[in-house]
């Protein structure tokens, strides 16, 4: 399983703009034929820091995610609203497994 740890830091006149985009990018690419998970977490201690937690069954699959019309739009719509730019952090998933 190949997974990926999104983290980003956005600025907070966009929060709710923000989820929104999150959401409609969450609900098409939870359909794409190798995602396992797509899920976005925010801090409780700081509501301007989000992780995307996404988990493909493989590597390939985790790129060709990026090759989605539905990504290409969440990228540029949230392009603005980012107070850094975000960073992503590979990971193997180990359990549980797909």
């Amino acid at each position: 399983m190949h997974t990926t740890l999104v983290h980003i830091h956005v600025k907070p006149e966009y929060l709710n703009p923000f989820i929104e985009a999150c959401r409609l990018n969450r609900e098409a690419s939870i359909q794409e034929p190798g995602n396992l998970r797509f899920d976005l977490l925010q801090d409780p201690a700081d509501p301007t820091r989000f992780i995307f937690y996404e988990a493909y069954r493989t590597e390939e699959d985790a790129a060709a995610h990026k090759q989605t019309a539905h990504y290409a739009a969440w990228r540029d719509a949230v392009a603005e609203m980012m107070a850094e730019p975000r960073r992503g952090e590979k990971m193997l998933g180990l359990l549980p497994c797909g």
